[in-house]
């Protein structure tokens, strides 16, 4: 049987083609080579790597690199170095250069405010090309797994663990060498040695973590210091980091991220300011899962709709029909009317909570109640309710979702496409950075402009918004390109002007 036969590794070949005919117009290196020759790199505040002997590499160049990585699912530094040297798209985009891997890790690592801004180019090209609808948005947030294991990471009650096991297997080989012989005395001796070289490990991470007063619980990652040990869902925890993003309804791009390593119960208030910076404007609605700060959105004039959480076991009522809720608020006269048509008044004064301040109401009534035992649990004082300064924006929310549940049930499907996307077909549901939650932050500002990009490119092609082939609409794109960054650095009143929302 005959087979195609490869040509001859050792004839001379001559090329009549040059590098750029290698490379087809409609391919993905291309728009990334223009969208990042039209960024003034200087201005966003990308850093300059120090000269040891020979010019550094360019900005550009590293940050091309970068951005055809995390599109491709590279984000490792030696294997984007690898990629330089074998793959035709990496040697035309970068024109051949070849830097190493410390070079471009170091880049990632010292830019983080820069990548941030440059994600923001991607938004402003989005809504230049009317992708962005500014009308419906959704956030929420996702865990991505930290460079520090579990076993590295300590809090309090871990580390005094730690000692008292120490302690224990110190006694007992104290004892032991009481009692051994000659041969056997060195053998225990050394491990003496090993656990009091671990008691003092463990006691340095004792004082640092009495010195940090900053938090109730503090913790400390001895690889990456700025992750946290986190509830993931369920009872899985991990040590991580919490990604925040907002998300515009119309082609689910990505507006806004923000890294941070606690919870998300305080980020929507946060992320709604944002979100009001961005689209220059606060007549949108925005959908949340989780969110407690109704009062900034009402003060910003956005309308939320969140998840009404689930009464907590200690909190209901042993009937649910003589829950808190059904108790009916009369603000003319600051009481509460119960569902057996009795007033529970306050006395006037605000306790303090947390994070809030509150009155309490309560009646005689419930002394001689016939359904008393249907409507608390309490023994003495009776039922007790408590109202706080944001409980009219509660159930103001509260409100708005049962008239929307239609307009709710769209929030899943609108914020987890790009955690979809990101996690579960590209993988990267870790930060691959240490040292720190601006090194992470850089990292994930990066996956966040890989994604609107690749959208954007997506988007362009499918929808021909403007262009009858790639090449146009390259051209089309440096002209939106420059009309952005020249309006980016101009006075406010004109970058208004021109990325309002169409």
């Amino acid at each position: 049987m005959e087979y195609q036969q490869g040509e001859d590794r050792e004839q001379l070949t001559l090329y009549s083609t040059c590098l750029d005919d290698m490379v087809p117009a409609d391919n993905s290196v291309r728009f990334i080579d223009q969208f990042v020759e039209q960024l003034d790199l200087q201005e966003l505040g990308f850093n300059s790597l120090a000269t040891q002997g020979r010019p550094p590499y360019h900005p550009g160049d590293l940050l091309k690199l970068y951005i055809y990585g995390y599109m491709n699912r590279m984000r490792s530094s030696r294997h984007l170095e690898k990629e330089c040297h074998r793959h035709l798209e990496v040697i035309w985009l970068l024109k051949n250069l070849k830097p190493d891997h410390n070079t471009i890790a170091r880049f990632r690592k010292n830019n983080p405010k820069a990548i941030a801004r440059v994600f923001r180019a991607s938004v402003s090209i989005a809504k230049n090309f009317n992708l962005i609808g500014g009308e419906l948005i959704a956030g929420d947030s996702t865990k991505l797994r930290a460079q520090n294991s579990k076993k590295n990471n300590y809090n309090n009650k871990k580390v005094q663990r730690h000692l008292d096991y120490i302690d224990q297997k110190l006694a007992a080989h104290n004892k032991a060498l009481a009692q051994a012989d000659k041969d056997t005395k060195t053998e225990i001796k050394k491990e003496i040695a090993q656990r009091k070289v671990q008691r003092v490990k463990y006691e340095q991470i004792q004082k640092e973590l009495k010195e940090n007063t900053s938090t109730e619980n503090p913790q400390l990652s001895t690889s990456d210091p700025d992750s946290r040990h986190q509830i993931v869902r369920g009872m899985i925890t991990e040590v991580c980091y919490t990604a925040q993003t907002t998300v515009d309804a119309k082609y689910k791009l990505l507006i806004d991220y923000k890294l941070s390593n606690q919870n998300d119960k305080k980020a929507m208030g946060t992320m709604l300011r944002r979100a009001k910076s961005i689209l220059r404007t606060s007549s949108f609605t925005a959908l949340y899962h989780t969110g407690s700060e109704f009062h900034i959105a009402d003060q910003l004039g956005i309308n939320t709709l969140v998840a009404i959480p689930v009464i907590g076991r200690k909190s209901q009522a042993p009937n649910p029909d003589y829950n808190a809720e059904y108790f009916i608020y009369n603000s003319n006269d600051d009481t509460y009317t119960c569902p057996q048509e009795k007033q529970l008044t306050s006395n006037g004064t605000r306790y303090k909570g947390r994070n809030y301040t509150f009155k309490q109401y309560k009646t005689k009534a419930c002394k001689e109640c016939p359904v008393r035992d249907q409507c608390t649990r309490a023994k003495t004082n009776g039922k007790v309710i408590q109202r706080s300064q944001f409980t009219q924006n509660i159930q103001n929310n509260a409100q708005r979702v049962y008239k929307n549940e239609r307009l709710y049930k769209k929030r899943q499907a609108l914020v987890e496409h790009p955690y979809g996307t990101l996690k579960r077909q590209w993988g990267f549901d870790h930060i691959m950075t240490k040292k720190g939650i601006k090194a992470a932050s850089a990292d994930l500002g990066l996956m966040m402009l890989a994604y609107n990009l690749k959208r954007i490119l997506k988007l362009i092609k499918q929808k021909k918004l403007c262009f009858t082939n790639v090449k146009t609409a390259i051209n089309h794109l440096e002209m939106q390109l420059a009309l952005i960054l020249n309006c980016f650095y101009a006075p406010k009143n004109h970058f208004q002007k021109i990325l309002t929302p169409r």
